[in-house]
């Protein structure tokens, strides 16, 4: 069911038609979420302030009017509708046209006018006029704060009514290089121009939405049921993020890791307690080295007496025997 977006009424003369405006259009186009592949989350729409990269809240959004470079004014929604409240609720009619008068390039969105507080009567009136004459009306209206020009057509039993763009929107014809409007002096023979028409002729026929169908969409949705049927399908689940591990078990490098402890050493404490203890272990060795040294000296000292007083008691005993 359409949800009424804007209340009013269609102004022409001193004529007001009430009516509630819908939205004449609902999409079937395939959409597609945009998803975390990770962990099938869906992935939102945040609103960003381009300088820091900050997500800014609704609270803090305005509106606001660029009259020079990186200058604003900074407008209210209610300063917007009072700036010309006469318009927000009215479809103010300006002129009647030829339905054939305005190009398709022209138009933009349709939406459907019913009528409003018994003004069926009004109505009807006013669709049946249009009708009749073949017109369609040309007006102005406000929706969501901004202004649109506007085609009011009466389509069956109902009046549309379709926003179009302003002139300053279409692009001219001038921008663009085109073959001259007369096709022969682009070079297209009249034998040429002929088949062209009659193939138009043997493909023509009478307008039927409902002949056309949107394929992309259908073939999208019979893939998606496949796979459903399948089982091919993913489920919302909890990412695991990686644990941090240490720096040191990232290096795998032995030579790495003792230049890094070495590097270590040279600039900091562990070395310098190293060194402190180095000294103090020599310290600690020290009397017992002079220790074992002096037991070294004095077993020298008293070998050579020994051997000295040896030798001089075989030579007093050789000289007794030789006197003998």
């Amino acid at each position: 069911m359409a949800h009424m977006i804007w209340k009013g009424a269609i102004s022409f003369g001193l004529v007001h038609v009430p009516v509630q405006l819908y939205p004449a259009t609902k999409s079937e186009k395939v959409g597609f979420n945009l998803l975390d592949k990770r962990s099938i989350d869906p992935i939102g729409y945040r609103q960003i302030n381009k300088r820091t990269g900050k997500e800014v809240t609704r609270e803090n959004i305005v509106r606001g009017f660029e009259y020079e470079k990186d200058k604003y004014v900074v407008l209210t929604d209610e300063e917007i509708r009072a700036a010309n409240p006469e318009s927000t609720q009215t479809v103010d009619i300006i002129a009647f046209v030829e339905a054939p008068e305005i190009p398709f390039l022209y138009l933009d969105t349709p939406y459907y006018l019913t009528p409003d507080r018994k003004g069926e009567k009004v109505y009807a009136l006013l669709r049946d006029a249009m009708k009749a004459t073949g017109k369609i009306g040309v007006a102005n209206v406000v929706m969501h704060n901004k202004q649109h020009l506007a085609a009011l057509i009466p389509v069956g039993p109902m009046l549309a009514l379709n926003t179009l763009r302003w002139a300053e929107e279409v692009r001219p014809f001038d921008e663009f290089k085109l073959p001259d409007e007369n096709a022969r002096k682009s070079g297209v023979t009249a034998r040429e121009l002929d088949m062209a028409k009659k193939l138009i002729d043997d493909m023509s026929g009478k307008w039927d939405p409902a002949d056309y169908k949107d394929t992309f969409r259908d073939d999208i949705l019979a893939l998606v049921d496949r796979k459903v049927q399948a089982g091919m399908t993913e489920e919302v689940m909890e990412v695991e993020t990686p644990r941090e591990t240490r720096a040191s078990a990232d290096i795998l490098d032995l030579s790495d890791l003792l230049k890094r402890s070495l590097g270590r050493g040279a600039k900091g404490k562990p070395a310098a307690r190293a060194a402190a203890s180095d000294d103090s272990e020599e310290q600690d060795a020290a009397p017992a080295k002079r220790r074992a040294a002096a037991k070294k000296a004095t077993r020298r000292t008293t070998g050579t007496a020994t051997r000295k007083s040896t030798s001089g008691g075989a030579s007093r005993t050789a000289r007794k025997r030789r006197a003998a």
